[in-house]
């Protein structure tokens, strides 16, 4: 399973067309995420804007860092923000995405690198 957790719908969709899109599985807040990840459901990898509505994605990797069965998954950051990975990875982060320079190949290699 891999989440996406965006606020804008057609970006969300566009990654989940990228990637497996039967495996992927789109949030629009990180409270809907975090309660999926309360739930017991873990992903193999998270697509994660900054930018949300509520708490937003830095709120998400600080959480997901406090739980080892969690800290583990690997993120994805998709943001117009610039941001260096190098500052993120204790966090999970193992890429970094500008929404407005990526491509479908982009995402795809980050699935391929992580879920293989």
């Amino acid at each position: 399973m891999i989440f996406i957790i965006d606020d804008d719908h057609e970006m969300a969709e566009c990654i989940a067309r990228a990637v497996r899109p039967n495996e992927a599985r789109i949030f629009k807040d990180t409270i809907a995420a975090i309660s999926a990840l309360d739930e017991g459901e873990l992903p193999s990898l998270i697509f994660l804007d900054i930018l949300l509505d509520g708490p937003d994605g830095f709120t998400f990797l600080n959480e997901l860092s406090s739980y080892s069965d969690t800290a583990k998954i690997p993120v994805v950051i998709i943001s117009s923000l610039n941001l260096a990975q190098k500052s993120l990875e204790n966090y999970g982060v193992v890429g970094v995405l500008d929404k407005a320079m990526m491509t479908p190949k982009d995402i795809q290699k980050f699935v391929k690198r992580e879920l293989s």
